[in-house]
């Protein structure tokens, strides 16, 4: 499949708010970061699409950052205006990503109600995009899996789809593609990519990374989702070939938002 990237000339770093949320599902307060796009109104006749990003200092002013591209990608017409929500996972990182049910709680019955009490965000799952890269990749596709109302696309980057359930790092491995594929076909589509030299055991017993992410494609594939999967050359397992795949992906997935 025939790899694009769009490059960008980021600006002056491009603002979020932080916010605490009391949470209910953890006992405790729960950081994110809230971009929203230049010209942003309550009274737009369209509401927002939404990104939420995990691992949300990476996705701040780190490895990608989200409200710069954003900010450049719109003002080039080549998404829709979007809120993006980055939520801190630095507490408990594999408690939150790696197919945990409380964290997916968290996000259906407390984030989103939170944001969209807040901001004018569309309750259309088809306009909310959710991103992680490595067990955020995972995480990604598990809270669609559990809330696909919620959640009707996933941007996938080296998802470590070898991972058990509940942060398991043992037999049964390639959970949630075992999901996907017992369960009926769920409304969401995915760009799944992962680096072409991904080619490790994971933990040294377990499935190949980059294999896992094969026959996660394979079970999506089967059951008939609109997939789009890149295995991207000399690519490692590192931020920069997250940044570089990031935008192409976040582009296909919303090309049919209105601009």
């Amino acid at each position: 499949m025939k790899i694009f990237m769009i490059a960008l000339a980021l600006t002056a770093a491009a603002s979020g708010a932080e916010y605490s949320l009391d949470s209910k599902a953890y006992g405790r307060t729960r950081k994110v970061i809230v971009h929203t796009p230049p010209g942003y109104s309550a009274q737009r006749a369209e509401p927002y699409g939404v990104l939420i990003c995990f691992d949300g200092l990476s996705y701040y002013r780190n490895e990608i950052p989200v409200p710069q591209i954003l900010d450049e990608l719109t003002a080039g017409g080549k998404i829709a205006p979007m809120i993006a929500i980055l939520v801190d996972t630095n507490e408990g990182r594999l408690e939150d990503l790696a197919n945990n049910q409380r964290f997916a709680k968290f996000l259906g019955d407390e984030l989103i109600p939170w944001a969209r009490g807040k901001w004018r965000i569309s309750t259309d799952p088809r306009h909310s995009v959710v991103a992680g890269a490595s067990a955020g990749g995972l995480a990604a596709a598990y809270v669609a899996f559990q809330r696909p109302d919620l959640f009707g696309n996933v941007l996938s980057q080296s998802g470590a789809f070898w991972r058990g359930n509940e942060s398991s790092n043992s037999e049964p491995w390639e959970w949630l593609t075992a999901q996907y594929a017992g369960a009926a076909k769920k409304a969401i589509r995915f760009y799944v990519e992962v680096g072409g030299l991904e080619t490790r055991q994971a933990l040294g017993r377990g499935p190949v990374f980059i294999e896992a992410n094969r026959r996660f494609r394979d079970a999506l594939v089967k059951k008939g989702n609109a997939v789009t999967y890149l295995e991207v050359p000399e690519a490692g397992h590192e931020p920069a070939h997250w940044r570089a795949q990031f935008v192409p992906g976040l582009v296909r997935l919303t090309a049919d938002w209105d601009k």
